[in-house]
């Protein structure tokens, strides 16, 4: 019965470590998604990305993480923050996919 415990324990311990090795993951990934650009900081994603696409002309003023407004050229930032964007993701996705290998 003791067997059966440990081996338990044991599993459990190994979900709890492996949900935490993924929370640090993501928290890792999330801030590699932070970039300067025209003045102003920005994180890479789908609410920028959204915004951007929205945006009708080539120049746009918008507020950044710091909640500063910021004139941007439309094109070129929606290109950087994309770019990051599946760059940062690639990576998180390569090292979760060896992290639940070593599981």
């Amino acid at each position: 019965m003791t067997l059966n415990t440990e081996k338990l324990a044991q599993e459990i311990k190994s979900r709890f470590d492996h949900a935490t090795q993924k929370k640090l993951l993501k928290e890792k990934y999330q801030s590699k998604m932070t970039f300067a650009y025209g003045g102003g900081m920005w994180c890479a994603g789908a609410e920028l990305l959204t915004l951007l696409q929205a945006c009708p002309t080539e120049d746009a003023v918008i507020v950044d993480l710091y909640d500063t407004p910021v004139k941007v050229n439309v094109v070129e930032l929606q290109h950087l923050a994309h770019d990051r964007w599946q760059e940062q993701l690639t990576a998180w996705m390569i090292e979760l996919e060896t992290l639940s290998k070593n599981r």
